[in-house]
């Protein structure tokens, strides 16, 4: 079975009060959005894109090096406005693209979620599985073919909604890391 990977990184990050956007701020040395993106890629799945709306993240992308960046595809979400839901739909739409049987979506802001959580969450089986860290539910999220003409098209849920209507298809999967985002100039401060 093919599995892509998908990191959202459309959203404007407007809590984020610094005069660059979130994704963009160091973390030990690398951007945020760098850093999630080498654990996606370090997952070794078959296809990787970024889905990218508010801010230009070439550069970030260019930090993860120019012969793993030359495997990612860029994939410029135009209605990332109307949330989270349209980057799904926009990883879901290349996915098929390319022939993935599933889609682990994963988000840009979340740096501490290590690439044996990607790998993991690929790997489990059911039509959705959802990473699990102490048993509380995160991201990344594995979305099975079958269940893509389930997913909204617009609004700030991505796959919770098909989850809540369906909980006999979500299969939990127990991993390490830390499903942390960074939001805030204070979340940057805590873990810098």
């Amino acid at each position: 079975m093919t599995t892509a990977g998908v990191l959202l990184a459309a959203g404007a990050g407007t809590r984020f009060a610094a005069p660059e956007h979130k994704l963009l701020a160091t973390l030990d040395g690398r951007s945020v959005a760098a850093r999630s993106l080498e654990a996606l890629l370090d997952a070794g799945l078959d296809s990787v894109a970024v889905v990218t709306g508010a801010v230009d993240l070439a550069g970030a992308l260019d930090a993860v090096g120019s012969d793993r960046h030359g495997g990612i595809t860029l994939l410029a979400n135009d209605h990332w406005e109307s949330g989270i839901a349209s980057s799904v739909v926009c990883a879901t739409a290349w996915a098929a693209l390319v022939g993935a049987e599933a889609v682990v979506v994963g988000l840009a802001d979340q740096p501490f979620v290590p690439s044996a959580a990607w790998r993991a969450v690929a790997e489990s089986s059911g039509p959705i599985a959802v990473a699990t860290y102490g048993g509380i539910r995160g991201n990344p999220v594995r979305l099975g073919r079958e269940v893509w003409p389930l997913l909204p098209h617009d609004g700030d849920e991505g796959a919770r909604s098909v989850m809540r209507r369906f909980p006999e298809i979500v299969v939990p999967v127990a991993c390490e890391g830390l499903p942390d985002d960074i939001d805030t100039v204070e979340d940057l401060r805590r873990w810098s």
